[in-house]
């Protein structure tokens, strides 16, 4: 199957941005890097994964998991119920992500979903946005300062609380609290009925979420995979992520 050995191979969403006219699809290091240092094998996945069924199919026939990554980019607002462009569009990424969403949760393959991703579960799921947080009252900033060197700019931000009993819970050990960074302008404005709330930031927006009825399928609007060799908390995500890949094909998770 898709073990490689005793590792599990990991399918990585991609975002496509244009590098002087040439329309070029990325994923960051880090992502990559997480998935290796957990005990996984990373594999990129391409938009034209959509332009066939079969093709996606195929693709996903292999995986054990996958890792939905943020994005400078947005979900197109129609996809939730709003009207309006969004300046900041990648619709690639959107059918992408939707496609592999769909195939994971039908196979319940394990997700982590990670910012961006965890807004694609949600819309996915029935729920919607708020398109700019910063413009909405009674939110604390959620939005990094891009004019700080990067270090900085993935500092924890602010603490989340913690649903007791659910997924994250569990992968942290009982955690209560956990501080954590903040890049994002949007967030979720409605969860959808189809998923747990698993932590929220003080001012009361939802900061990760998992979907019910399925072994692992977690998503959290932090950035767990910034130099996750240094924190705690970071890991045992990514770990327990690993572990439920690994676990996949064997039928044994629970």
């Amino acid at each position: 199957m898709g073990i490689i050995f005793d590792k599990p191979l990991i399918g990585v969403v991609m975002c496509q941005i244009d590098r002087g006219g040439h329309p070029t699809q990325t994923v960051h290091n880090k992502y990559f890097d997480a998935v290796i240092q957990a005990g996984g094998v990373p594999l990129g996945l391409p938009h034209g994964l959509v332009a066939s069924p079969d093709l996606l199919e195929r693709a996903m026939a292999v995986l054990d998991g996958v890792l939905l990554t943020g994005s400078t980019s947005n979900i197109e607002p129609w996809h939730y119920g709003e009207e309006g462009d969004e300046p900041d569009a990648d619709p690639g990424r959107d059918r992408l992500a939707f496609g592999v969403l769909t195939k994971a949760i039908g196979k319940k393959m394990p997700i982590l979903a990670i910012c961006r991703g965890l807004q694609e579960l949600v819309v996915i799921n029935g729920g919607s946005l708020w398109r700019q947080l910063a413009l909405q009252p009674g939110f604390i900033t959620h939005q990094e300062d891009d004019t700080q060197p990067l270090a900085q700019q993935y500092a924890p931000a602010h603490e989340v609380f913690i649903t007791p009993d659910g997924l994250l819970s569990r992968l942290l050990n009982g955690s209560e609290r956990l501080w954590v960074n903040s890049l994002h302008q949007q967030g979720i404005r409605e969860s959808g009925a189809q998923l747990n709330v698993e932590a929220r930031a003080a001012d009361g927006l939802i900061e990760a979420v998992s979907l019910r009825h399925h072994p692992f399928a977690l998503a959290v609007q932090w950035h767990p995979e910034w130099q996750p060799s240094e924190s705690t908390a970071s890991r045992q995500l990514f770990d327990g992520f690993i572990h439920a890949s690994l676990c996949y094909h064997k039928e044994t998770c629970t």
